[in-house]
């Protein structure tokens, strides 16, 4: 049976690099049998986390501030693999992405941490103009530990400035064999 993988897509472009990879990933692991989710963070309403510690992991929708994100909570909750695909902006993923990520944090809290662990793993797709991922990767192996996800890798495309930049790259098959990977 197939993996149930939720994609937080944080790049502020459908049609743009990041959302290639995207692309790539999801028909890699589509052909491999798994069921893929996508939420195109830009597109959603999602507040910044003010840190009050009020949620509640138990309740559908564990956050006391009531936005999209009760769309994402249970999707998250109920998957085998989260994939964090973003661009790089200033070494670190965007603020679509880092706002939702910082959001989850509410499945830790409260009647019990729905989030770390479990048998949960993850993956990252990032695009670039540069190649200064260090920062980045720094961030989500930290992150990954924290959580006790298995890391099953990155896949961290450089030098795609315009949309459309990545065609023909190395890194888009790269992104397809790593979601053909999972099962």
């Amino acid at each position: 049976m197939g993996k149930k993988i939720v994609v937080l897509n944080g790049s502020p472009r459908k049609a743009g690099n990041t959302s290639a990879l995207v692309r790539e990933f999801t028909k890699g692991a589509e052909s491999a049998g798994n069921t893929v989710t996508e939420f195109f963070l830009n597109g959603m309403d999602i507040h910044g986390c003010l840190g009050c510690f009020g949620g509640h992991s138990s309740r559908e929708c564990p956050c006391v501030q009531k936005d999209d994100m009760a769309r994402i909570y249970p999707a998250v909750k109920d998957c085998d693999v989260v994939v964090l695909a973003s661009p790089l902006y200033y070494w670190n993923m965007s603020g679509q992405l880092r706002t939702a990520v910082d959001r989850l944090f509410a499945l830790e809290e409260g009647d019990g941490n729905l989030l770390r662990g479990n048998g949960k793993a993850s993956v990252l797709l990032m695009a670039a103009e540069g190649r200064g991922f260090e920062d980045v990767v720094l961030y989500y192996d930290h992150l990954t530990e924290h959580l006790r996800w298995e890391n099953l890798g990155h896949v961290l495309a450089g030098g795609n400035m315009e949309t459309g930049d990545i065609e023909g790259k190395p890194e888009l098959e790269e992104a397809f064999e790593l979601g053909k990977k999972i099962h």
